[in-house]
């Protein structure tokens, strides 16, 4: 079908449980978005280990934009640090790892004996994960599949290559890779070289608004849609387009981005690379303009939505009833730690951490639900005050985006332990951060301070005042595991 100037935008946004095609209408006043096409996004196990099943996250993408019916542009954003190896002729050479994969454990003490963690974080300002893509590659040093490998393509980066045969590198997703010098917004040479990192693996940089080729004719037949439709390069770091899309009318903001996971931190002009960020396992991940995310990763409501899946129970909104009706406080984990990473038994691994810490087990699922959101609420206060502190930048008011903002239990403990007013909403932050800058590279918009007027003036925003007494929220983070 053709597309007219009044098409919309089509955002692909791939979540680690679901992608999404949503369309959008933008003009300078008004801005609408909708879901055109949802599909799961369900990993597999093989013998070799965990994987994404690339080619279902491909298929669901043509098939949402063959219902759009006509589009201006294409963007797409994914989570971050994993990716497709290609061989010389452009082949994919086996499904993507997933990052919870295990073989990266214990992979980060070996690269730290060639570069110790100190220089490693002040030459690319990333927190230590275990899945790192620098990790990743690590690992794969040595294997038949990285020997044949030609081209390294970030998982965003290998679908549009797929959808408009050109390849690319986009940075704010380079970003987290920890291969990126955050000073310069360059690749990070002196790492590569001591890690033993081929940088050729990569193609060339691009940055949001850069154009990324157009469909390609068989994509525009199996999609009905008529050429050309452009592809443009958006944060294609699903959190970086999030952020693009924090609707502040003040400088000095906090974002949470809340789904699978919590990113919470300030965006800034420069990388906070000091000794005392790396030690609070600080990441600095580039944005849009030349920003710096600096942020804290938290596993986010990954650790409810595991105990769903447990008690084989999809009834959220009566979990998060009986929750609210829990007693506050009684037990709290350290929401941030790598113990819980891992898939399978989440009941049972935050009881014996509440053992661990000399706390009772939560009963039922209402009180481990609470003892869920109570920790998240924690550690997103944690992150926010430890951000000021670091930056030595105040903050006046948490923004929640994402889809923990439609959580109300949750946004209201996190404006109880911070203490701070909490703005909710859009929950549709990573769609709408991508739809926003393809616009802005079509003219529609103008500066970022633009797109966040635009956003505070026509998305549902839900505003939370703290209540109650901080005090014990901070005799609560003593009961924290390692706080």
């Amino acid at each position: 079908m053709p597309h007219s100037p009044n098409s919309p935008y089509a955002a692909v946004d791939l979540g680690a449980s679901s992608g999404r095609v949503m369309t959008a209408q933008v003009t300078p006043d008004t801005l609408t978005l909708t879901e055109t096409h949802r599909f799961p996004n369900r990993p597999a196990r093989t013998p070799d280990g965990l994987h994404w099943d690339i080619l279902g996250l491909y298929t669901g993408i043509l098939d949402g934009l063959r219902k759009t019916g006509g589009v201006r542009s294409v963007g797409i954003d994914s989570w971050a640090v994993d990716h497709g190896l290609l061989d010389a002729d452009g082949h994919l050479l086996g499904n993507p790892f997933h990052y919870r994969d295990t073989r990266t454990d214990h992979i980060a003490e070996k690269v730290w004996a060639t570069i110790p963690p100190a220089e490693l974080y002040a030459a690319t300002g990333i927190q230590y994960a275990p899945f790192n893509t620098l990790y990743q590659l690590a690992a794969a040093q040595g294997t038949a599949q990285h020997a044949a490998a030609a081209r390294l393509l970030l998982i965003p980066d290998l679908l549009t290559y797929w959808l408009t045969g050109q390849q690319g590198t986009e940075l704010t997703n380079a970003s987290t890779t920890q291969l990126i010098d955050p000073t310069t917004g360059d690749w990070a040479h002196g790492v590569a070289s001591r890690a033993g990192i081929d940088l050729a693996l990569f193609p060339p940089l691009r940055r949001p608004g850069d154009p990324a080729g157009d469909l390609l004719p068989h994509v525009l037949e199996e999609t009905g849609l008529t050429g050309p439709v452009p592809v443009v390069t958006v944060a294609s770091h699903d959190t970086a387009s999030a952020v693009a899309a924090v609707p502040a009318t003040t400088q000095h903001f906090a974002y949470i981005c809340t789904g699978t996971w919590s990113l919470a931190g300030l965006e800034l002009d420069a990388p906070v690379l000091t000794e005392e960020s790396r030690a609070a396992n600080f990441t600095n991940e580039l944005g849009i303009d030349g920003t710096v995310r600096h942020l804290r990763n938290i596993m986010g409501l990954w650790l409810l939505q595991e105990c769903q899946r447990t008690w084989q129970d999809t009834d959220l909104a009566s979990l998060l009833d009986e929750a609210a009706k829990a007693q506050p406080l009684r037990s709290v984990v350290d929401a941030g730690h790598t113990d819980f990473l891992a898939p399978g038994g989440m009941p049972d691994r935050i009881a014996a951490a509440c053992r661990a810490t000399g706390q009772p087990e939560p009963r039922t699922r209402a009180e481990t639900t609470r003892c869920i959101l109570d920790s998240l609420a924690l550690a997103h206060r944690r992150a926010v005050m430890d951000a000021a502190r670091l930056a030595d930048r105040p903050v006046d008011v948490v923004h929640i985006v994402g889809g923990g903002a439609r959580n109300d239990l949750l946004c209201q403990l996190t404006a109880d332990a911070c203490g701070l007013p909490v703005v909710a909403g859009p929950a549709e932050a990573a769609a709408l951060g991508n739809v926003l800058v393809q616009a802005r590279a079509d003219g529609v918009l103008g500066d970022r301070a633009a797109m966040r007027q635009l956003l505070a003036a026509t998305q549902p925003l839900t505003r939370y005042e703290p209540r109650g007494d901080r005090a014990v929220w901070t005799a609560a983070h003593a009961r924290v595991a390692n706080p």
